[in-house]
């Protein structure tokens, strides 16, 4: 496997911007030649963390700022670190994330949420903090495991 190493990606926040950084994120993995799971774990957990930073940290577009993705390949799979300068998660922690039941009709389905089990589920040491006026969120990926 290759050697992979670490990694900025910077993307002003909008309605493309999440689309914008996960090709940029996916191509810089290249070299690790994942698997199509491995890959579609990573845009998946990306996609919803991104998806509720321009939803939620940035919710005007007009005072939107940048997010950034710092990545670092180690033997555990990928290291993470996300963040923004947007509004704090509410009581300053993460959302439980609960898994839902879909075995009901639309109308029952609850409006968000989702995003919150998926990348919980999926990522290892998922964690949170404001630092400042800078919002941080760390993960493991164990996907390209040494």
């Amino acid at each position: 496997m290759a050697n992979l190493p670490p990694f900025e990606i910077s993307v002003k926040s909008s309605d493309m911007a999440v689309r914008k950084a996960l090709g940029q994120f996916l191509h810089a993995l290249q070299p690790l030649e994942l698997s199509v799971e491995e890959a579609g774990t990573v845009e998946l957990v990306l996609a919803e963390t991104l998806n509720n930073i321009v939803e939620h940290a940035y919710p005007d577009p007009a005072t939107a700022g940048y997010f950034t993705i710092a990545c670092a390949h180690q033997k555990d799979g990928l290291h993470l670190q996300v963040t923004d300068q947007g509004l704090a998660m509410p009581d300053g922690t993460t959302p439980m994330g609960q898994r839902v039941s879909v075995d009901v009709e639309p109308g029952d389905l609850p409006e968000g949420g989702f995003g919150w089990f998926l990348i919980q589920d999926l990522a290892k040491d998922v964690s949170y903090q404001r630092v400042g006026s800078e919002n941080q969120l760390t993960m493991r990926l164990a996907v390209a495991v040494q």
